[in-house]
């Protein structure tokens, strides 16, 4: 059934894995392309709220763009509702500011939610996955569609000790929407260009079943 939501700040929890080592894996791979290491871990980053979007394409600003998979938890009064989301980031300017490159991109979202009670005791077995589809591969025989990222949510810190970390009393105050963390990307971190696509999947091996989006990127031209 349709749900409203209206969302009233926008967090994103950068450097939110469980395991020191996959978290320096992470700092590596960004620091390759110029990006400054986090003062701490987890960090909050607020951007605003109008880059959510459902929408199945967003405009970029050139072809310095990427996306990456996670669970994205938004606190309702009813509770907390579970989606996944691509926290979608200008690579370049990230090398510049990270904060600033959270806020210049349209954050993708998915359309169906669940309900985070119905998932709460099994939450680690939750699987996040993310493929990147090439709309014009350079080398022809090369596969169109890849596999990004995967792997189980108990690589991140849980959503109880992320809520401790950010709020006094431990909860996600009711309007706030949280991106949970991503996954180090399986080869190097891809940006994209027009026309390229990324899928999105939060899968549920014990109910059986899956959250899956699907958006594709239209760049601007950079214009000096």
């Amino acid at each position: 059934m349709p749900v409203s939501v209206d969302i009233a700040e926008l967090v994103i929890a950068g450097w939110a894995g469980r395991d020191p080592v996959a978290i320096q894996h992470h700092i590596a791979e960004l620091a390759e392309l110029g990006v400054a290491p986090p003062s701490t871990t987890p960090c909050f980053y607020r951007v605003g709220t109008a880059l959510l979007t459902q929408a199945a394409s967003v405009q970029m600003l050139g072809d310095d763009s990427g996306g990456e998979v996670e669970c994205l938890l938004v606190a309702v009064a009813e509770g907390l509702l579970v989606t996944l989301a691509s926290d979608h980031t200008d690579r370049r300017v990230e090398a510049y500011g990270v904060a600033v490159s959270k806020q210049v991109c349209a954050k993708p979202m998915g359309t169906d939610a669940w309900h985070y009670e119905d998932v709460r005791a099994h939450w680690d077995q939750l699987v996040l996955r993310a493929w990147f589809v090439t709309a014009a591969p350079a080398d022809p025989a090369a596969p169109a569609r890849r596999l990004y990222q995967e792997g189980p949510v108990s690589a991140l810190l849980p959503p109880s000790e992320l809520f401790a970390r950010f709020a006094a009393d431990g909860k996600l105050p009711t309007g706030t929407a949280m991106f949970c963390g991503t996954l180090a990307a399986i080869g190097p971190i891809a940006t994209m260009r027009s026309g390229d696509a990324l899928e999105l999947e939060l899968h549920d091996p014990v109910l059986q079943r899956s959250l899956r989006h699907r958006y594709a990127v239209a760049t601007l031209p950079v214009v000096a």
